[in-house]
């Protein structure tokens, strides 16, 4: 797909202001939320079952989440748009590879890979634009493969834009979301909502889909 839209820049410049304090506050962050670590459980359960495959995280921020998908047993590498939080991801993890990418262009083989998470990184693609990246995350992974999507819910209204502390982003009902990435070549395995804790502001949404 194209990639000129002025909102790539525009986050990734965002991201890059804000990527020491970002990873400071990203780095524990899952300490607090077992539901989360259940279901990034359950999908990396998943994907070890389905054979060998390596398992790419799209939007990888300073690699915290790419550094445990490698906990849990996966072969994992991260992408994303900032080069400040890459720089951040491959000095705090030299054993994982780290590239500058978008998510919508992946430099990844069709059907190459056995899993893809995208943990609160689609929040910042402008809702009419999110259909091509959910066909690169379907052309990437091979048949049987699992996607694992994380994004804050809207808790019944229509997809809504908020202002997220770093640039704009997008609270999407899940139904919806899981209705789109089922016509991008998905069917939905399971999902999970999670209510704010002290300091949210939002629901979670968890979307964990098969690619077709």
């Amino acid at each position: 797909m194209a990639e000129s839209s002025p909102y790539l820049t525009a986050t990734a410049d965002a991201y890059d202001a804000v990527a020491d304090l970002y990873a400071d506050l990203a780095r524990d962050s899952l300490d607090r939320l077992p539901l989360d670590r259940a279901i990034l459980a359950a999908f990396a359960e998943l994907v070890r079952a389905a054979g060998p495959r390596r398992v790419a995280e799209a939007g990888c921020g300073p690699g915290h989440m790419t550094a445990h998908l490698r906990d849990l047993g996966l072969d994992a590498f991260g992408v994303d748009l900032s080069p400040a939080l890459i720089d951040i991801a491959r000095e705090d993890h030299p054993d994982l590879r780290f590239e500058i990418g978008s998510m919508g262009d992946l430099d990844v083989a069709d059907g190459e890979l056995g899993g893809l998470l995208s943990w609160y990184s689609v929040i910042h693609i402008p809702p009419p634009e999110l259909p091509p990246y959910l066909a690169e995350f379907r052309r990437v992974l091979a048949p049987g493969g699992h996607l694992l999507l994380g994004f804050f819910e809207s808790e019944g209204g229509p997809v809504q834009q908020f202002d997220h502390k770093v640039t704009p982003a997008y609270r999407w009902p899940i139904d919806d979301l899981a209705d789109l990435t089922g016509k991008e070549g998905f069917v939905e395995v399971g999902r999970m909502l999670r209510e704010p804790l002290e300091g949210e502001r939002f629901r979670r949404g968890h979307l964990l889909m098969r690619a077709l």
